[in-house]
């Protein structure tokens, strides 16, 4: 198979965004007195978008409506504020994507992190050349729904076969297979490798280098 294209997930596979994330829902559990949590918890409340975030993150079994729509508010203003503080792109990801670029593979995201800010992260710390650039905006089409991702393949004039999805978390992963896209996962993400495989990825990166691989 001749791929043409890669879309890649955004937080935990192109960047490290983690403490950034920690540090902003940190800030608003501590606003309310709540517990908050190390670095390394919030890798395993991350992956389907700020609003699952945000009800993981709070000390209720089951939060109110109400109070994850106040605590989600919060969230989104404060790390609009946090987002490119301590987040940068992974060793390898900006030579990987040059490599790419320079073979003409179309490049873009799509992450399950609110639109706004998945463009303004895109924005700061990677390359121009990927597009398009697309965040959630819509709950109910968060990946795993392949729907957002299939209108990307569209507007770039690419077959869903003809393209390999990168990601680090089982959504990810199942995205890739709900679209008919070779499904890639990433070892120095937010998942262990096990769940990847586990979901079906077909390859797991050491390195982003190791992308090239695939393509050749």
């Amino acid at each position: 198979m001749t791929y043409k294209a890669i879309i890649f997930d955004l937080d935990g596979t192109l960047v490290d965004s983690i403490k950034d994330i920690a540090d902003a829902m940190n800030t608003v559990l501590e606003r309310r007195n709540y517990p908050t949590y190390n670095y390394d918890t919030y890798k395993t409340f991350v992956g389907s978008g700020v609003r699952s975030l945000v009800v993981r993150a709070l000390p209720q079994e089951q939060p109110t409506t109400a109070e994850v729509d106040a605590c989600l508010e919060d969230m989104m203003e404060v790390y609009s504020d946090y987002c490119i503080n301590k987040t940068i792109p992974y060793d390898g990801i900006l030579d990987l994507l040059a490599q790419l670029q320079s073979k003409n593979i179309k490049l873009s995201i799509l992450s399950n992190k609110e639109n706004t800010l998945t463009k303004k992260v895109s924005a700061a710390l990677l390359p121009e050349y990927l597009s398009p650039v697309l965040g959630l905006k819509v709950e109910a089409h968060k990946k795993p729904n392949p729907k957002v991702v299939l209108e990307i393949c569209e507007s770039i004039d690419v077959k869903p076969e003809e393209t390999i999805y990168v990601g680090d978390t089982d959504v990810d992963i199942l995205v890739a297979k709900n679209a008919n896209m070779l499904p890639v996962g990433v070892s120095w993400g937010f998942r262990d490798k096990e769940e990847l495989l586990k979901v079906g990825a077909a390859h797991i990166l050491e390195h982003p280098l190791d992308l090239m691989a695939i393509l050749a």
